[in-house]
């Protein structure tokens, strides 16, 4: 995301500027070119140059496809661009990104730590909203997803899956999913996510 005030030029956001630097980061302790990594992610080499650059916000379905390639959930990739992790993060403090392309808002609720296996993340999609992932970031992640307000259809190994409020799924992630918003008013969900 780009912010601008008033007349002066766009400039990066922070966050976008700390994650094209991780990004970077990963693909030089790979020893990969942005060739080698556009082959392996499916990603055009444009389209990572500029968010290696910050030039661009990169949408939810980028960054899982880089974080499969990287083998790293979206939250452990996010927590790489912060300070080291506290075991507590109060409500204001939780980071939060936003794909604003897909209509998608992410609250990584739980403290980030690399050494664990669970997280908690708050997802709120727009009215509308259909967020396409061809391959999790790790293969056999499990995720339940709790519809707290609105309704949520989940689509995983070819099954459609309505979800209203109250609504939770428990699935094992091995191939593509899709995020779809099923209510006129939008949806919030919370989704626990525990690696393999």
């Amino acid at each position: 995301m780009k912010q601008t005030r008033g007349d002066e030029e766009a400039t990066p956001d922070p966050v976008d500027t700390r994650l094209g630097a991780r990004l970077a980061e990963l693909r030089a302790e790979h020893g990969w070119s942005l060739g080698e990594l556009a082959e392996r992610s499916g990603v055009s080499r444009s389209t990572l140059s500029r968010a290696e650059r910050a030039e661009t916000s990169p949408t939810a379905s980028l960054l899982n496809r880089l974080c499969h390639v990287y083998g790293r959930t979206m939250s452990q990739l996010l927590s790489e661009i912060e300070a080291e992790p506290a075991q507590l993060v109060r409500a204001a403090g939780q980071q939060v990104w936003r794909d604003t392309a897909s209509g998608f808002l992410r609250r990584s609720v739980s403290p980030p730590h690399a050494g664990l296996r669970g997280e908690l993340v708050e997802g709120r999609l727009t009215a509308g909203a259909d967020i396409a992932y061809d391959r999790p970031p790790v293969p056999g992640l499990e995720q339940h997803i709790w519809v707290l307000e609105g309704a949520l259809d989940v689509t995983a190994q070819d099954v459609e899956h309505h979800l209203d409020t109250g609504d939770c799924l428990r699935l094992r992630v091995w191939g593509p999913t899709r995020f779809r918003c099923a209510d006129p008013d939008g949806v919030r969900y919370v989704l626990a996510v525990v690696l393999p």
